[in-house]
């Protein structure tokens, strides 16, 4: 996976030396040759000093065969035009801002532009944003027999309720994640493709989930 961290402040730095440690090839873009120079040893990706907003920049880094951009610049309206540039005009698959005043939340979630605040919850939030699979278990409880487990919903289940992945006591959707906003559905709640759900479902049932959210096997 190729990820573009633009802004390597105490954040960016953080999240760049996070998923060079787990394996991902990370560029990191930053207007201060001082913070790149600074990163973590084990940051073995390019870094790239030049102003993040810039397109040149962006393409020098690769965004054209990115999997995913993090703009986490100290300014949000840099880090609204990296996101929308890298959503809009490269067509990256997931992308991520910072943001650091809340009233502008309604902007990023027009564009589409999911978001994370700024401070050490937001390092492990976006490394899981970054990372979760169409289907990821998170938690087991008990001894194993029941699982918390998050989802995409595909192209396929879009339209469907809540009730079409509902199987009585084997497995329940408990929230439902929107446009970097999460709410308990009740058995009518219509989905959307691209919408996060997260379901509890029982070991046993594990086969029939998958074959719920058409992914077979």
């Amino acid at each position: 996976m190729n990820v573009i961290v633009v802004g390597v402040g105490f954040m960016g730095a953080g999240l760049v030396a996070r998923l060079s440690r787990q394996g991902f090839d990370v560029t990191a873009v930053d207007r201060d040759q001082k913070a790149l120079d600074a990163l973590d040893p084990s940051c073995t990706g390019k870094r790239i000093c030049g102003v993040g907003f810039d397109r040149a920049v962006l393409e020098e880094a690769g965004i054209d065969r990115a999997s995913a951009v993090v703009a986490c610049m100290r300014s949000d309206e840099a880090n609204i035009v990296v996101a929308h540039v890298a959503r809009s005009t490269f067509r990256v698959p997931r992308v991520i801002a910072r943001l650091h005043d809340l009233s502008k939340a309604e902007t990023y979630r027009r564009l589409n532009i999911q978001t994370i605040s700024p401070n050490a919850w937001g390092v492990a939030r976006t490394c899981e944003l970054l990372t979760y699979q169409q289907l990821d278990g998170i938690y087991d409880i008990g001894s194993g027999e029941v699982r918390l487990v998050r989802a995409d919903v595909p192209k396929l289940l879009d339209g469907a309720t809540v009730r079409e992945l509902t199987a009585v006591g084997e497995v329940q959707v408990v929230s439902v994640s929107r446009n970097n906003e999460t709410f308990i559905p009740t058995q009518g709640t219509v989905l959307a493709e691209g919408d996060i759900i997260y379901a509890v479902v029982a070991t046993s049932a594990s086969r029939k989930f998958k074959q719920m959210l058409g992914m077979g096997e």
